[in-house]
């Protein structure tokens, strides 16, 4: 599968010029005019770099990457005209990523971004949070911390309904059934009377969907069970 690289800038012809050459290279790019539209795009879709103008960096955008961060290692490129643009983010290390100055030729970008990729995969970070975190749309689970996620916002689930929620994540795509979810989760013998697992599904549903009648993540699949 391809990277995903997300560039941010408010002149659209930054934004195609950086297109054209990370798509000769392979790359799969999403663009976004301002801060809100490319939160959306890192919250909905597996990021692998975000190319961003330092002048799109406000405070809004710092606390939302901040929030981003606590739960993802997504590296950042500043894009810059002005020294002066640089000094107004040194100030803060916790976001800091690579400079590259506007405009810029396809050798620079291309070095520059398969550097920090390349930093991004082998990093420890990356590797334990591929292992700690099932992603799935703009829905995130943090196993080792056991939070759930849906677009950054908190989930609070219970204990029984993050273990089910789990379980449908980490076997994407397979139907299990309410008796083998039941024995899965509760280690008991399940009996057709009790309605536990149903109960349980709505309120995640309830939780995490925006519509809970036409569930985007956990899908009834009618006589045999649920999946994601």
């Amino acid at each position: 599968m391809s990277n995903k690289i997300l560039i941010v800038d408010e002149d659209s012809k930054i934004r195609k010029v950086a297109r054209v050459y990370l798509e000769k290279e392979g790359y799969d790019v999403l663009s976004a005019e301002n801060g809100v539209r490319a939160l959306k795009e890192v919250c909905e879709s597996e990021i692998s770099l975000i190319l961003i103008d330092v002048k799109i960096f406000t405070m809004n955008w710092i606390e939302a990457c901040l929030k981003i961060r606590k739960n993802n290692v997504i590296p950042i490129i500043f894009m810059f005209k002005e020294i002066e643009n640089i000094n107004a983010v040194q100030v803060l290390p916790s976001v800091m990523g690579d400079y590259i100055k506007k405009p810029f030729n396809s050798e620079e970008l291309i070095e520059i971004v398969k550097l920090r990729i390349k930093r991004y995969k082998i990093s420890p970070s990356y590797q334990k949070l591929d292992k700690i975190n099932i992603k799935i749309g703009s829905l995130t689970i943090n196993r080792d911390t056991r939070q759930v996620f849906i677009a950054n916002n908190t989930v609070r689930l219970t204990q029984k309904e993050f273990d089910i929620l789990e379980l449908l994540a980490s076997n994407k795509g397979i139907v299990f059934s309410i008796e083998k979810i039941y024995e899965k989760i509760w280690g008991d013998v399940f009996f057709e009377s009790d309605n536990t697992v149903m109960v349980h599904i709505r309120k995640i549903r309830e939780k995490i969907e925006e519509e809970p009648e036409n569930p985007r993540y956990i899908r009834t699949v009618w006589g045999v069970g649920y999946r994601i």
